[in-house]
């Protein structure tokens, strides 16, 4: 739900550092960026999922791609250490979040870059690229992505069916009484994400950066998509860009785990709608790929990239 020099990369310019760290200024707040790695490749924009999580997975698991290029990562408004925002109503709309991907480029002189949106996040470089029509977007990686939130409740529903009985039996008691606090339906949550959403816990509780940097923003999740994966009940219930994908005129990579919550499946359908895409499965791994499988995430990612730049 996860950021003015000019850059000339390749020829005889070398590419200038980015800065570490800093803030930048967009509606609502300030939203905090770090960037990893200064190789002379064209730098990587990651796009964090939720609504409401962070960027904290990221500068651990993503030091493959940053060998050969800056890195850059963000807390979207109301995550991490960005500011908390005020007015959901006013603020929590996609349009919004969009923005701060110019707001990122204008900062950081990102004339050319690529872009990696996860889940949510992928949500959001959609709508940037559809809405805003940028220049400079050298290529889109889609990591288990939010497409389209019908879709993705029919994916969802046909995964809880391979959970325990006891576990499908107290979800469907609590759609069916909209009542999502009882402990057997944190049961059946815990068993779904431990199934679909990161299958290597011990890996993602042992992320220092994510014990360190302040917590994600649940009410934002809440309030934009609902009380949990395989319900939604928020602003984002109705959002839809799958009919809108054949309008993606660059390379676009579907990246998902072989057990995601975006299934595979469904992305072999996707990728019908944008000529030219393609998809890469990440064995043995869940919604987090790139915690699951670090290596072969990063080998994915960099033979897109290599293959793209190469072209």
């Amino acid at each position: 739900f996860l950021l003015m020099m000019s850059f000339v990369w390749g020829g005889c310019r070398a590419a200038p550092s980015l800065p570490d760290d800093g803030f930048v200024d967009v509606t609502g707040g300030r939203i905090a960026f770090r960037v990893m790695g200064d190789g002379p490749g064209t730098p990587v924009l990651v796009i964090h999922g939720g609504p409401g999580s962070s960027s904290c997975i990221y500068p651990s698991t993503l030091t493959g791609i940053a060998e050969d290029r800056p890195v850059v990562m963000y807390d979207q408004l109301g995550t991490g250490y960005s500011d908390r925002i005020t007015d959901l109503e006013q603020f929590a709309v996609v349009p919004r979040f969009a923005e701060e991907i110019t707001a990122i480029r204008e900062e950081l002189g990102l004339d050319e870059l690529h872009i990696l949106g996860h889940s949510w996040g992928a949500s959001v470089a959609l709508e940037y690229l559809l809405r805003e029509n940028p220049t400079g977007v050298l290529s889109l990686m889609l990591v288990g992505p939010l497409v389209g939130t019908e879709r993705w409740l029919q994916d969802a529903n046909d995964l809880v069916a391979q959970l325990s009985e006891e576990s499908q039996s107290a979800v469907r008691e609590a759609v069916e009484s909209g009542d999502f606090t009882s402990e057997e339906f944190d049961v059946a949550n815990t068993e779904f994400m431990a199934q679909f959403g990161t299958r290597d816990l011990d890996a993602y509780l042992a992320i220092e950066e994510c014990q360190v940097r302040p917590q994600g923003d649940s009410n934002l999740y809440e309030y934009m998509w609902g009380p949990s994966e395989f319900v939604s009940t928020g602003t984002l219930r109705d959002y839809d860009r799958t009919g809108d994908l054949g309008l993606l005129d660059l390379p676009v990579l579907f990246l998902v785990g072989e057990y995601d919550e975006a299934r595979p499946e469904t992305m072999r359908e996707f990728i019908q709608h944008v000529p030219g895409s393609s998809l890469t499965v990440i064995p043995d791994a869940g919604h987090l790929s790139n915690v699951d499988q670090p290596e072969a995430f990063n080998a994915a990612v960099n033979d897109f990239l290599r293959e793209v730049e190469g072209r």
